[in-house]
């Protein structure tokens, strides 16, 4: 009787003020931040933190403002941060079972659907990413297979920047190209001409997904999924991007049911229908043809959008440092000369070389957020609870520039990763492809593209900018950190 008095007494203003406090204050007792949890900005009533901006610069402020590991809120999900080579080695290495999970973010699920390789979880995962691992490692001849793949692959890319006789022009896609042919070499079983239109598009719509998908704007989907589904947007390129390149797969794995012999093996994709008929019975492990598509989707990002992007840093890098470049020169001319091709086999003898190869990565910081994980149980890092399910980012920008762990964390320096003799040395905190046990899956095959194609292209080539055209060393940031488009003169050496 109270409460009816009460709502006949109130106007229709009143009573929509009414409804708004006990929103608010339900919001507010729900998303109230829990004891013992990382520390982070006030967030905003209903939307959070969505204000703040998601690149890893702003990531780095509000580390030295709350500390390694801190928290933002967005919608009402808590996200936790980790910042620092210290508190991710801790994360990582130190506390390996506390983040092996992938979290649901809702803009890859409708693309990845949680399989695959990258962004499934548990016996899937597993089996996906064991049955990927040995592949990459062990098809045909092993590391002698993936070497001649690249040494052939740099025949036609140098060939392709011979033909450019010295003039202006935009290496993006050729370079794009040429890494992505090693890995379709591998899963498709064969390259693609640098004059293959369908190919180029593959490339084109998947840089274009890539570069949208670490907006503002698009990961806005991640925090109201259910409203932005219906809605326009930069997140609905990035699925109409996705929806182009996977007709593309599917015709690659339609094929190749065609033309399968299980007596005959020609790449990951026949392999994979093998594995398919013999896990007939273990449907639990995922060996079907959605997840070959997948799958397949995985390993040709993984196996492109770094490896280019590293490469085409290289070139800036060497055209901002041509004393840098000259050295290089002068220790691949001494070693290998020009009578013959790169081979693992040199990388021992060329130290120069294989640390602005290391400085390139750390330096271009190609994916300063690493990938989202998620705590696989209720853990302490840092001195702060963070419970089962907490979305984790672990900040491999703050490692590979921490001020601690390198002595001119921004300044391109080979030197940090020579010793007082010149020779290479490792550095623990050079941690480009994350670490543990969701580390990437294709660091052996990157570093193996990365010296060949690097050394291949300065043992041929001498790179300067087009008068009045440097290139910027202020990058894209999207998912990956890329360089700004940008053209060259590649003059043979």
């Amino acid at each position: 009787m109270i409460f009816q008095a009460l709502f006949e007494c109130m106007n229709f203003t009143s009573l929509l003020l009414l409804i708004f406090v006990v929103l608010l204050l339900t919001d507010v007792i729900r998303n109230w931040r829990p004891r013992s949890f990382p520390p982070g900005p006030w967030a905003m009533p209903f939307l959070g933190n969505i204000f703040t901006g998601v690149d890893f610069k702003t990531m780095e402020k509000l580390s030295q403002e709350y500390g390694p590991v801190f928290s933002l809120r967005r919608g009402s999900q808590r996200f936790v941060f980790i910042s620092g080579y210290k508190m991710v080695k801790e994360a990582l290495i130190n506390q390996l079972d506390s983040f092996v999970d992938r979290p649901i973010v809702p803009l890859f699920h409708v693309v990845f659907k949680g399989i695959g390789i990258a962004l499934s979880n548990g016996y899937l995962w597993k089996k996906q990413r064991k049955f990927a691992s040995i592949h990459l490692r062990y098809f045909g001849e092993g590391q002698r297979s993936l070497e001649k793949y690249i040494e052939v692959e740099n025949n036609f890319l140098c060939e392709a920047f011979k033909e450019e006789q010295g003039r202006p022009f935009n290496p993006h896609y050729t370079i794009t190209n040429a890494v992505s042919n090693i890995i379709a070499s591998v899963v498709f079983g064969h390259r693609f001409e640098y004059s293959d239109h369908s190919f180029r598009k593959v490339l084109e719509l998947d840089n274009e997904a890539i570069v949208l998908a670490g907006s503002a704007q698009t990961q806005l989907y991640d925090v109201f999924p259910g409203l932005l589904k219906y809605l326009p947007g930069t997140h609905q390129t990035v699925f109409a991007n996705y929806a182009e390149i996977m007709t593309f797969l599917k015709k690659e794995v339609e094929k190749h049911q065609e033309e399968w012999n299980p007596e005959d093996p020609r790449d990951f994709i026949d392999v994979y229908l093998a594995e398919m008929e013999k896990k007939k019975e273990d449907p639990q492990a995922g060996f079907n043809v959605e997840t070959l598509l997948v799958c397949t989707l995985d390993l040709i990002e993984a196996g492109t959008e770094s490896s280019a992007n590293t490469l085409r840093w290289a070139l800036v890098f060497m055209m901002h440092y041509p004393e840098i470049q000259e050295k290089v020169q002068a220790e691949i001319d001494r070693v290998i000369g020009q009578s013959r091709q790169p081979t693992m086999a040199d990388r021992p003898n060329l130290p120069y070389t294989d640390a602005v190869i290391h400085e390139t990565q750390r330096v271009g910081n190609i994916v300063p957020m690493g990938f989202p994980k998620m705590a696989s149980k209720d853990t302490v890092l840092g001195g702060y609870f963070i419970p089962k399910g907490t979305t984790i980012t672990t900040i491999l920008s703050s490692v590979l520039f921490d001020k601690n762990e390198w002595a001119t964390p921004d300044i391109f320096n080979p030197e940090h990763f020579l010793d007082s003799e010149g020779q290479f040395c490792r550095r623990d905190a050079f941690l480009p492809f994350s670490a543990g046990k969701r580390v990437c899956l294709g660091e052996h095959l990157a570093r193996m593209e990365l010296f060949l194609m690097f050394t291949s292209l300065l043992q041929h080539f001498t790179f300067s900018a087009v008068p009045g055209e440097m290139p910027s060393l202020e990058g894209v940031m999207g998912f990956t950190h890329s360089p700004e488009e940008f053209r060259m003169l590649a003059v043979p050496h």
